[in-house]
């Protein structure tokens, strides 16, 4: 056999599917394994949603539909981003993707070349560093500031004549943190000054506590460098139907359809319809799924706190993440291995020396996993 993709090789696999997936694995021998590693809600879809799907089967909505997205949903969500973000947006800039994911990759790939550069801010998404090497780019790390996960004047330094485009994700995957409207402020002027496209992947948008979420396309003139990402997995708890999207200029959309329609095609035709109810239809089960989520947030943050951990500002998405002491991978293991406690090493995000838990677990779940956590050492 030839040689493989030397690209593809040197990729990682994600760590977070690694952790899920041996959690499972002991879980099948008869291990009582409590999985805090995954970033997916743990509720059910709502019914409207589920039954705007079903409808849409049962009508024979079953056959392809136009690549960016069926035009209802593309409308909604530009009517979307328009009202509740205060993004300039038509429905010809929406693609809609297979999951906010797909829209992450297709960005790379519609806007990247060899030998560019991408800035990402640790601790940062596990799968943003790998669209950028399949798509010939190189990621230049950048750590925000430890005390409240913001960045600041350093980020400069991480700017060079190759540098192309920044990501930014608010709320953050792994830490929470929820950039202020100075953060925000800041990438503006550095991707004016330099040129940059900007990625906001806003996935988390729709969970924030005592916060306000900002769009940075809402800034000026930035929606004519910037590439919003989202979607409906966490917000309307969707992660298997796999719908996202991708807004931005023109051009970039353009770029983005294409690669499109050379992989993946579209999204399922009838999970488009749920999107659309989801978009448009009520609106509170997404408000209770947060005020629960609050609710475990306030427990899981008091409770590490008393058991000594620091902890990152826990403003938004559904993770508390945990500063420890040592290897941060052989303390994930150890939980695994002797605590049966499942959680995802910071090294994935890029930050040795921590932890993601996800408190996407119902309370009684989260407090056995951290009454196990604090046995180990008790």
């Amino acid at each position: 056999m030839k040689t493989l993709s030397a690209k593809v090789g040197a990729i990682a696999p994600s760590a977070t599917i690694e952790i899920s997936d041996r959690a499972a694995r002991m879980r099948a021998g008869g291990i009582d394994v409590i999985a805090l590693s995954i970033g997916e809600p743990d509720f059910d879809t709502p019914a409207h949603i589920t039954e705007a799907c079903i409808d849409a089967l049962r009508r024979g909505e079953t056959h392809y539909a136009p690549s960016p997205g069926i035009p209802a949903l593309r409308q909604a969500i530009a009517e979307k981003l328009a009202t509740e973000n205060g993004i300039p947006c038509t429905a010809g800039q929406v693609v809609v993707g297979c999951g906010a994911k797909s829209s992450v990759y297709e960005t790379c790939e519609a806007v990247l070349n060899p030998g560019d550069e991408v800035i990402l801010m640790d601790p940062s998404w596990v799968s943003y560093e790998p669209c950028v090497q399949l798509a010939g780019a190189t990621a230049v790390h950048y750590m925000v500031r430890e005390e409240d996960f913001q960045p600041d004047d350093r980020l400069l330094e991480a700017v060079t004549d190759k540098s192309k485009m920044i990501v930014i994700n608010s709320p953050s995957n792994p830490s929470g943190a929820v950039m202020t409207k100075a953060s925000l402020g800041l990438v503006k002027d550095v991707a004016e000054d330099h040129d940059l496209i900007v990625m906001s992947d806003e996935i988390y948008e729709k969970l924030i506590y005592d916060r306000e979420h900002l769009s940075i396309a809402a800034m000026g003139d930035m929606h004519e460098r910037t590439v919003t990402i989202n979607g409906f997995s966490k917000a309307y708890a969707m992660t298997g139907w796999r719908v996202g999207y991708a807004a931005g200029p023109d051009a970039i959309i353009r770029q983005m359809i294409k690669v499109q329609q050379h992989t993946m095609s579209h999204t399922a035709t009838f999970a488009m319809f749920g999107a659309l109810a989801a978009l448009t239809g009520d609106q509170t089960p997404v408000e209770e799924m947060r005020r629960e989520f609050d609710r475990r947030r306030r427990f899981v943050m008091e409770t590490l706190a008393g058991m000594g951990l620091h902890a990152a500002p826990a403003d938004g998405a559904f993770y508390a993440y945990v500063k420890v002491e040592g290897d941060d991978m052989a303390v994930a293991s150890r939980w695994l291995d002797e605590a049966h406690v499942a959680v995802t090493p910071g090294t994935a995000f890029g930050t040795p020396g921590w932890l993601r838990l996800s408190y996407a677990a119902s309370m009684e779940r989260l407090d056995e996993a951290l009454g196990r956590i604090r046995a180990l050492d008790g």
